[in-house]
């Protein structure tokens, strides 16, 4: 398995309407299974993404603040719905509407993750867009890490009680 960092193209790829991008990981977030759809999107092959830490396909545009509300929700046993902006191993971007939910075992304990993506509503983009410009803003203006991902995370809640919803009416309604 070869480790890629790309530099944004800032060219857009899609996938089609009816397409979805499957990806599974163990607990830790690393690729145990992608589908054709996530291969050629992505534009790896598997022999290079199996056992990939799924962040590989992070794009310098998304704020952590967006993952760690990600991984709280999926280590609580609940899914997600999250507008995601993914790079493909070459540099070019590509939207995603991600559904992330938790794999149990017999004793109920998380032994996995499993990801379907879809195309996502290009209405719904230009709203995520700014949203997640200005969160990535705020994290970069503090001094350190920490801090930077802290305030991400009030400023997100913050936008989100601003809207009367809980994150899932919200995310809905982009």
């Amino acid at each position: 398995m070869a480790k890629y960092a790309a530099t944004p193209t800032g060219r857009a790829r899609t996938f089609g309407e009816n397409e979805i991008i499957v990806s599974k990981t163990d607990p830790k977030g690393r690729i145990t299974y992608a589908n054709d759809v996530f291969l050629r999107v992505a534009g790896y092959a598997e022999s290079e993404i199996l056992g990939a830490p799924h962040s590989i396909l992070r794009h310098p545009d998304m704020p952590r603040c967006v993952f760690k509300l990600l991984w709280a929700r999926i280590e609580a046993k609940r899914e997600i719905f999250a507008y995601v902006k993914n790079m493909a191993r070459n540099g070019d971007h590509y939207w995603v509407f991600a559904h992330v939910t938790p794999t149990f075992n017999e004793a109920g304990e998380i032994s996995a993750y499993h990801s379907n993506r879809r195309l996502p509503d290009p209405a719904a983009v230009e709203k995520v867009e700014p949203l997640y410009a200005a969160l990535l803003a705020e994290e970069a203006r503090h001094d350190n890490a920490k801090s930077g991902l802290e305030a991400g995370v009030r400023m997100l809640n913050e936008k989100i009680d601003e809207t009367g919803m809980v994150y899932d009416e919200f995310v809905f309604t982009l």
